[in-house]
């Protein structure tokens, strides 16, 4: 049996994109939390899983950094490639620099995904809980603020991530 240290890195994202990624979760997941569900009952499974999603994305967002070769407003836009393949998210780009990454997604897949799958309910579980704990995985500095989501409903996700200015930081030591 493979020890955790000599688990390959994953890289499957970048192999098939996020959206093909999570549909292949979700057809995996949805039953196993129904079938434990019955078992240990679906709140506390759904808590369960979300913890462990959450855990992973801070990972995720770790291993992201070292592929993109940074952690700056740049190479995060960069890697919303991986999100957006496959048409997976539409966006609308209102502030872009060394310290503000703003974007709406008016458009998203997977919500469309999820719905489609019959399980609607999950898609914030397995999709939008992941986006707070990656951006601290990617960089522990930059911060995220979001008010609505379409997979909750909203008309569209309003993502605003703040990176700090590392040039400032530069400019401020003697």
């Amino acid at each position: 049996m493979m020890q955790k240290q000599d688990v390959p890195p994953d890289t499957l994202t970048q192999k098939i994109g996020v959206l093909t990624r999570r549909e292949v979760e979700a057809r995996i997941l949805a039953p196993i939390i129904d079938a434990l569900g019955e078992e240990f009952g679906r709140d506390e499974v759904i808590s369960i899983v979300k913890n462990v999603i959450i855990h992973l994305a801070s990972q995720q967002g770790s291993e992201l950094a070292e592929t993109m070769g940074g952690t700056d407003a740049d190479a995060f836009m960069n890697s919303l490639a991986y999100w957006t393949r496959d048409d997976a998210l539409q966006l609308d780009v209102i502030e872009n620099n060394e310290t503000s990454l703003h974007f709406n997604v008016t458009r998203c897949r997977y919500a469309e995904l999820y719905k489609a799958l019959g399980i609607p309910e999950l898609g914030a579980v397995f999709s939008c809980n992941r986006d707070f704990a990656l951006i601290e995985g990617f960089n522990p500095d930059a911060t995220l603020k979001r008010t609505q989501t379409i997979m909750q409903g909203a008309s569209h996700c309003d993502f605003r991530y703040t990176f700090p200015d590392d040039h400032q930081e530069s400019k401020d030591q003697p």
